[in-house]
């Protein structure tokens, strides 16, 4: 997939804006559990209104400020991605016409169009999700563990216990479906042609009274990739229970361990408070990465079928500079 990055040169300030969007927004976020301590510790436990008034303003102007990120952040990955869609496509089209009918065989009708549309769509979704998601995740999840320790060390504990278990999960779940989402596009492939076939060769088929037998090759074909891609969804929809789980069990784990500590004066409930919201600001960056695996072989398949086609060197090259053939004698015949 990175092969295709120089579609993206175009759109550089973009993707830097983008960068700086999603930056600022994760660090805003992060804020936010630190305030709420505070309002629990200094406002609720001391009875301090004022303190209250104060902390909860300026969360408000923080929530803005990640808010108005996101959005604008949002909006310039939605161009971003189009652009490079739009880009990868004409230059796909523009490979094929150039292609020999040999090399056009080699791919067939169906891939080419196939690698036009699904497969670029597969990578410009794919782009749209690491846009607006994955940039911000390892700022959420890093930012949350050093953040939870910072409030209570022996806490945080408890948090980073969970997160080989949540890696084990996602790593079982990954190893089953990256190569279902592979053999999709293949799939696709076949789909895209018995329907081709059939569209090109009605006539034919309707002479022979072929239509039985084409519409049983259309329903084997796409009961194939029916059967494929409910599996792989299924192996998918494992994942957001499973993480669910573990968010649940770690929180009741943290209020645990957190009670006895506060009840022995060791750390304050506006912590305890904190560290759970950091637990679901790291859970939520799991998530993300998480959504962005499970996209990603099915991506990286069709990133490397569009890049089969543009790396193919056409047969038939136009000379650099153009020939004038020699005039002939009228009515002549020259080779």
């Amino acid at each position: 997939m990175f092969k295709l990055t120089a579609f993206l040169r175009p759109q550089r300030g973009r993707v830097l804006v983008v960068v700086f969007l999603a930056m600022a927004g994760s660090l805003a976020n992060l804020l936010l559990p630190r305030f709420m301590s505070e309002i629990v510790d200094r406002g609720i436990v001391l009875g301090d209104a004022r303190a209250i008034v104060e902390i909860g303003g300026l969360m408000l102007v923080v929530t803005l400020l990640a808010t108005a990120c996101s959005i604008t952040s949002n909006f310039f990955s939605a161009k971003i991605a189009t652009g490079f869609g739009r880009d990868v496509r004409r230059a796909v089209f523009a490979r094929a016409e150039g292609l020999s009918l040999h090399q056009f065989d080699e791919f067939g009708a169906a891939s080419l169009v196939t690698r036009t549309t699904n497969d670029t769509t597969q990578v410009q979704q794919m782009l749209i999700m690491i846009l607006t998601m994955v940039i911000a995740a390892p700022i959420m999840a890093v930012g949350g563990v050093l953040l939870a320790m910072s409030q209570d060390p022996e806490l945080a504990w408890v948090l980073l216990a969970a997160m080989p278990i949540m890696a084990l999960v996602f790593g079982l779940v990954m190893r089953r479906s990256v190569p279902l989402s592979t053999i999709m596009q293949d799939k696709i492939d076949r789909l895209n042609l018995v329907l081709a076939e059939g569209l090109s060769g009605v006539r034919v088929i309707r002479a022979f009274d072929r239509g039985a037998e084409r519409r049983a090759r259309f329903a084997v074909a796409n009961r194939d990739l029916t059967d494929t891609a409910i599996t792989v969804n299924r192996l998918v929809a494992v994942l957001w229970p499973a993480l669910m789980l573990m968010f649940n069990l770690t929180s009741v784990a943290i209020i645990l361990v957190g009670a006895h500590r506060v009840d022995a004066g060791s750390m304050q409930v506006g912590a305890l408070i904190a560290s759970l919201q950091y637990t679901m600001q790291i859970l939520f960056a799991v998530f993300m990465v998480t959504a962005m695996f499970v996209m990603l072989p099915r991506a990286s398949a069709s990133a490397a079928r569009i890049h089969a086609v543009l790396e193919i060197t056409p047969d038939i090259v136009g000379p650099a500079a153009s020939v004038n053939p020699p005039v002939t004698p009228a009515g002549g015949v020259a080779f």
